[in-house]
């Protein structure tokens, strides 16, 4: 395969690694930070990497601009801001406190089919027989995964967390075709630091408000693993899943997210010591071999 096809394989993979230990070092950071404190620091962490990254990557950058405004695009650019970090964090934030984790991952793995729906009537994408097909057999895959793990009894309001979670997985779908569109004049970096820079302001009030907090208590692994969720699964994942859209079509970039779960299960089952069943596993190689179905042998968008 060409190394321009396999560039933004690449990048998606690189996102789905980051995002998906984040989960297991999101749970570490939980225990002494404050849920919100520790969105609002990421945030915070991930724009300071930004702006001393910014200078670097203009002058690697050489005569080619990072950014061709075009007159409306700060439209465009706000709802990219408003759908990531902004609600999707926000209604993920909570969704978790509603519903089961269990739950929460049938819902996420409907996001690449809104994507295709919408990338397919916004866009004018149309999605390969493959892609659906494979986007289908994911959805059972992540569906079977999440179900067959241990189920949470404090999922006090299911129905609301649910609809929280489909509220995040529409911000993120709605967030994969505003930066889809913008992606042609804008570079991944770019887009991923203003997003970046937009969630250090959202969070700000919503972690204030959220309660006292005593920073000098914090021990430094905490700061550790905000550090690594703000620089490597906010700033850096996002520029490789910006980075894989540009170059792929909307829907099967968006396909690479339900493997998500499976490098969480698998962070999971390494660094926690979190069980691991056949079935589960069934559901890893299922949702794996339908993704990669879906990117091998398909001709890349350069």
């Amino acid at each position: 395969m060409a190394s321009s096809s396999v560039k933004p394989l690449l990048y998606a993979a690189g996102a789905v690694v980051l995002w998906g230990t984040s989960y297991a070092v999101t749970k570490s950071a939980y225990g002494s930070v404050p849920p919100m404190y520790v969105v609002w620091c990421r945030m915070i962490m991930a724009m300071v990497a930004f702006l001393i990254i910014l200078p670097l990557a203009r002058k690697l950058n050489g005569a080619s601009p990072m950014a061709r405004y075009q007159k409306g695009d700060w439209k465009l650019l706000g709802l990219a801001m408003l759908f990531i970090p902004c609600l999707y964090y926000a209604f993920e934030g909570y969704a978790i406190s509603f519903t089961s984790s269990s739950q929460a991952g049938v819902v996420t793995a409907v996001m690449p089919l809104i994507v295709a729906l919408t990338a397919w009537a916004v866009l004018r994408e149309t999605p390969t027989a493959r892609t659906v097909v494979a986007a289908l057999v994911s959805v059972a895959g992540v569906a079977l995964l999440s179900l067959s793990g241990q189920h949470a009894a404090d999922a006090t309001n299911p129905l609301l967390g649910n609809m929280l979670e489909m509220g995040a997985m529409l911000a993120a779908a709605g967030s994969t075709l505003v930066v889809k569109r913008l992606s042609t004049r804008y570079s991944p970096l770019l887009l991923t630091g203003l997003q970046m820079v937009a969630g250090s302001v959202f969070f700000a009030p919503l972690a204030l408000c959220s309660g006292p907090f005593h920073w000098a208590h914090t021990p430094a692994s905490a700061w550790a693993s905000i550090a690594y969720l703000g620089v490597g699964c906010g700033l850096g994942a996002f520029a490789l899943y910006n980075s894989a859209l540009r170059l792929l079509p909307a829907s099967r970039t968006a396909l690479a997210v339900n493997v998500v779960p499976v490098v969480a299960l698998i962070t999971g089952w390494v660094a926690l010591n979190e069980t691991l069943s056949w079935l589960q596993i069934v559901a890893c190689v299922v949702i794996l071999g339908s993704v990669v179905v879906a990117q091998v042998g398909v001709r890349m968008a350069i």
